[in-house]
């Protein structure tokens, strides 16, 4: 009952907070989080400002996904059975607020998600485009360039997180799985972006390399450098060119959790897990996750094109490092490529096709390859609401004959329903 409750506080002000702010919910240097956040990747540069006081967004979206998978393997572990059936509804609660000319806060709260279906903070930050708050025209030739961001956030490595599905914020995402390689962190640190006219950009960050902050083990703490270099022009009403060069390194970390620290989970529920794993525990179903531990290097490199209706997204990533008990470093890469056709009056429907594949040198000792086959299609209904359809593939190779991946497979249709506001 106090559960039943509590929800429903929290939707009657869900319902206020859409309510009060429906007539004017745009803020300033702002990725929007309907089909106009759609192939955005940092938020957007203004430096006309409209800060007229104190401004609170309250967004939020919701999934659900009806998953008819099947999957296999060489029977030396049994799998758990599954069937077509409905998955956990996700939902997200996000805060958006104006604090000052040029400043604002962000929070992401999962509100239910497949490894925690209680709610709890993703993260946040603080974005500043303009130093007005601390004087009157401090360094404002400077600022109309740079942009700073401080949090425990989501950091900025490569492009790929910016299409990927956040829990149920899935609405950039043209497929209904993230790649398999899933390079996503939140690491408390700071960001500084500085952005040209002509298309350059460039991004520098630090962070202290922890997923999970707390006082105690304080020999823990380290550092994680992160950068960026790229270029992005609308060269003409039809063409637009996006390249960029991410880069990620940490040192002194106890663990790093680049491809491990998505506790919302994957979108293919139980896919070669055994018989006695759960949708909670094994959350991340489909992925690959290398296990480098305290020492990585990563590299992203990712190309985005789009001409008309038709657009091409690449990565290319090679990411290497070892366990503190490992003498030899170890490689994985990853290559994806994005093939979308976007059609109608408002380019409200799409056909796509993605093709993803990760060779590595596993921590077991076996050199693995893993591919995905994925081809979709999507309805934004409006703005707000967009409805897939997904078929997927899946096959590893080169798992010795004891692994549960042994001649793994797993194939089948993936329907998916976002509401984003």
């Amino acid at each position: 009952m106090k559960k039943l409750l509590k929800s429903s506080i929290l939707l009657v002000a869900l319902l206020i907070g859409s309510g009060f702010y429906a007539q004017n919910r745009n803020l300033d240097n702002f990725r929007q989080p309907d089909k106009n956040g759609v192939n955005v990747f940092e938020a957007p540069k203004d430096s006309v400002l409209t800060f007229d006081g104190v401004k609170v967004r309250v967004g939020g979206s919701s999934t659900l996904q009806y998953q008819d998978l099947s999957h296999e393997n060489s029977g030396a572990v049994a799998l758990k059975e599954i069937g077509g059936n409905f998955n956990l509804a996700t939902a997200n609660l996000d805060l958006d607020v104006a604090l000052a000319k040029g400043v604002r806060m962000h929070l992401r709260t999962y509100l239910s998600s497949r490894h925690h279906p209680e709610p709890y903070v993703k993260g946040g930050y603080f974005q500043i485009d303009n130093l007005d708050f601390i004087s009157e025209g401090l360094l404002e030739g400077l600022m109309q360039k740079v942009t700073l961001k401080i949090g425990h956030m989501e950091n900025n490595y490569g492009d790929a997180h910016f299409r990927r599905s956040d829990n149920s914020q899935a609405i950039y995402n043209p497929f209904v799985g993230n790649l398999i390689m899933d390079a996503f962190t939140t690491e408390v640190g700071a960001e500084l972006y500085y952005r040209c006219n002509s298309g350059f950009l460039g991004m520098v960050g630090f962070t202290n390399g922890k997923l999970n902050q707390a006082v105690d083990n304080p020999d823990t703490g380290g550092a994680s450098f992160l950068a960026k270099l790229g270029y992005d022009k609308q060269i003409n009403d039809d063409f637009r060119f996006r390249l960029t060069g991410s880069l990620y390194n940490t040192g002194a970390v106890r663990t790093s959790y680049l491809y491990s620290a998505d506790r919302a989970g994957s979108r293919y529920y139980l896919v070669l897990e055994d018989v006695d794993a759960s949708a909670v525990s094994n959350f991340r179903s489909g992925r690959y996750n290398p296990n480098f531990g305290n020492e990585i290097t990563a590299i992203m490199i990712n190309p985005f094109v789009k001409y008309g209706g038709l657009e091409f997204f690449g990565t290319i990533e090679t990411s290497k490092g070892k366990r503190n008990s490992e003498a030899d470093e170890r490689t994985a890469k990853q290559f994806a490529g994005e093939l979308i056709y976007r059609f109608g009056s408002t380019e409200n429907f799409y056909l796509g096709t993605r093709y993803n594949k990760v060779d590595a040198e596993d921590r077991s000792g076996d050199d693995i390859e893993i591919s995905r086959f994925q081809l979709g299609a999507g309805w934004f209904m409006t703005n707000n609401i967009l409805l897939k359809l997904e078929y997927v593939t899946q096959k590893h190779d080169g798992y010795n004959t004891s692994s549960i991946f042994n001649d793994g497979k797993f194939n089948g249709l993936m329907a998916e329903a976002v509401i984003s506001f």
